[in-house]
């Protein structure tokens, strides 16, 4: 004899608490598809204000996904509801009874799907980190192309970015020696200065230890230095290696990771709580309606009634649904042997003389 998993008696009084209950918490979930249809537009809209510092990549997978589930989870969720407020009537839960327990797998295999939200949201990390070096140290190397189409508008995103996330340069502000950033329409061509170091790059490049304006740390006891930021005799009691308070020593990229990364660990946790909360919707949700079902059975509303999670146990259901799966590959492979044209080809017959009779059923005489 079989024995439910978690099996719990509801009287008539209790099924309809439990359907009320799991009505208003079915609406409630729909507010919830609703923040994670939200969560992901907002971090699609955060990724792409900042989409000309990224290189091009798959790190939109984690919004598009709480999007699709958020969609999808209002309609679940609707129809659990409607469902559920049947329930309260036998006569409507039998329009219902052969969607319901279709129903629940298919609710039970979305909620991973939430899951899958949130640790997609804590995978995307990596991603994100490869694309932000990538883009920032292609619009670092065109911060100077000010007059060109298409990368006119780098350097006022370059300088927004530091000065909003009080960062420098894509690692850290020695970034900014290996790139030219001054334009060539800015430099004096006659000063020797300037000849020197363009003919000393093998590039023909000019490169100065000095930082864009954006870099300076507003907090800095002293008047911002820009240039030659290495060099110590070249500016008054002064020492960049601890003079750290003069500009912004983290990188832009660490910087952005660190702010999208505080974002997305928040719309986990949010993600996590929801999935929680769905799990407990569907498990009560399974109880209503094996408890309706049975009432069904028993063929009275208003008689007591079982409810449970499982009819058999663990072990029993998992051999029951192998047992499931290795029949239906069976008859796929019935299926294609009968999808032959005559299914008795190639048997081979008997020839039983020229009237083709068989011998024995010609009666002895």
């Amino acid at each position: 004899m079989t024995m439910a998993v978690l099996k719990v008696k509801f009287t008539k009084t209790k099924r309809d608490k439990l359907a009320q209950i799991l009505w208003i918490f079915n609406w409630i979930s729909v507010v919830f598809g609703i923040v994670l249809f939200s969560l992901g537009l907002f971090l699609k809209i955060e990724i792409r204000k900042r989409s000309e510092l990224m290189a091009k990549g798959d790190i939109t997978a984690a919004p598009n996904m709480l999007i699709s589930v958020g969609v999808i989870a209002c309609f679940i969720n609707f129809l659990g509801g409607k469902i559920c407020y049947d329930c309260t009537d036998t006569d409507k839960f039998n329009r219902w009874k052969v969607v319901v327990l279709p129903y629940i797998v298919c609710a039970f295999c979305f909620t991973f799907c939430i899951l899958g939200g949130a640790i997609l949201c804590y995978t995307t990390r990596n991603e994100l980190e490869e694309s932000l070096y990538l883009g920032l140290r292609d619009a670092i190397r065109f911060y100077k192309d000010t007059d060109i189409p298409g990368r006119c508008f780098l350097k006022k995103i370059i300088d927004t970015l530091q000065i909003r996330f009080q960062c420098c340069g894509n690692n850290g502000f020695r970034d900014w020696f290996e790139v030219q950033w001054v334009s060539v329409r800015y430099l004096d061509m006659t000063s020797k200065e300037v000849l020197d170091r363009l003919n000393n790059n093998i590039d023909g490049k000019f490169l100065v230890d000095g930082v864009p304006f954006s870099c300076c740390n507003l907090n800095s006891p002293r008047p911002c230095i820009q240039y030659e930021i290495t060099n110590n005799s070249a500016h008054y009691n002064y020492d960049f290696l601890t003079e750290e308070l003069n500009i912004w020593m983290k990188g832009c990229r660490e910087a952005l990771l660190d702010y999208y990364t505080d974002i997305m660990k928040v719309i986990a946790a949010s993600i996590v709580l929801i999935w929680l909360f769905e799990v407990s919707v569907l498990t009560g949700f399974r109880y209503l309606q094996t408890a309706m079902s049975n009432v069904v059975l028993l063929g009275d509303p208003q008689s007591d009634s079982d409810g449970w999670l499982l009819e058999n146990s663990f072990l029993e259901t998992a051999k029951y649904n192998i047992n499931v799966i290795k029949n239906l590959g069976k008859a796929n492979q019935i299926s294609m042997v009968s999808g032959m044209s005559d299914s008795n080809m190639d048997v081979q017959t008997a020839n039983h003389g020229p009237q083709n009779i068989p011998t024995k059923s010609i009666p002895k005489p």
